[in-house]
Formats: C-alpha cells, structure tokens, sequence
C-alpha cells in the first residue's frame, strides 16, 4: 500500500509548470491592467487639451 505522505515526482514537476503558468498569467493581468490605466490617461488628458484650445 502506498503512503499517503509521499509526493510522486510527477506532482511535483505539476506543481512547478502550475505555478509558472499562474506567476505568467498574474504578470499578463497586471500588465493589462497598467496599459488600460496609461491609455485611459493619456485620452483624459488630451480631452482636457481639446476643451481648454477650444475655450481659448
């Protein structure tokens, strides 16, 4: 019968591959994230570079 407490090696190269995937999958979401943030201020700011010109 096989112990419970022992790790095959499988699972543990499993495990490994997961964790990679997941560390690239969180590093994708935050650079999503920070392009969306960038792209949002940069059209606030030329919006409110259009409405001052025109004010002008």
């Amino acid at each position: 019968m096989a112990e419970l407490g022992k790790t095959h090696e499988l699972h543990k190269r499993r495990l490994g591959r997961n964790t990679g995937v997941a560390l690239l999958l969180g590093l994708f979401v935050v650079l999503s994230i920070a392009v969306s943030v960038v792209k949002i201020g940069n059209s606030n700011s030329e919006l409110e570079n259009a409405t001052e010109e025109a004010s002008e």
